[in-house]
């Protein structure tokens, strides 16, 4: 396999983005062994967590404790899978329980762009931060579990 160096442009593309976040939640659920140690366990130190209420990817809703590192670990696999699989099947499944018809409307090509760019760049900078999750997840559990590198 060939390698190509990249530059700080191709550091910042959307697909580095996501195979960057993906990576990093493929490395957290081969660390993390028994998710059910998660449970209860804040994500950062504070234990101030409040609930909140979030819905997946499929139309589910659920409600976790902010912080909690096992639905931080369930939230990411469920995100990685979305981005990998798609959410279409979802979307469409809804649409049909609630008799939605799409309805389009004509736009200016430059507002589909300026639309474009800042949807692009708020995509990137939710990747960012899950691949921190992400990253900050793994390295709570292998403090947790005493495995330090």
């Amino acid at each position: 396999m060939m390698q190509v160096t990249e530059s700080y442009n191709q550091k910042n593309s959307l697909f580095n983005a996501m195979n960057r976040f993906i990576s990093a939640v493929n490395n957290m659920d081969q660390t993390v062994m028994v998710p059910s140690l998660l449970r209860d366990v804040p994500l950062d130190d504070a234990e101030d967590g409040k609930v909140v209420r979030t819905t997946a990817a499929n139309g589910a809703a659920y409600f976790h404790q902010d912080g909690d590192m096992y639905s931080s670990y369930v939230l990411l696999k469920s995100i990685r899978n979305d981005i990998e699989w798609g959410v279409l099947q979802g979307d469409e499944r809804r649409k049909e329980k609630l008799g939605v018809a799409e309805v389009s409307r004509p736009e200016a090509e430059d507002d589909l762009q300026k639309e474009f760019h800042f949807h692009l760049d708020g995509l990137h900078t939710v990747l960012s931060k899950l691949t921190h999750k992400a990253n900050t997840l793994t390295s709570r559990y292998k403090e947790e579990i005493g495995c330090r590198n």
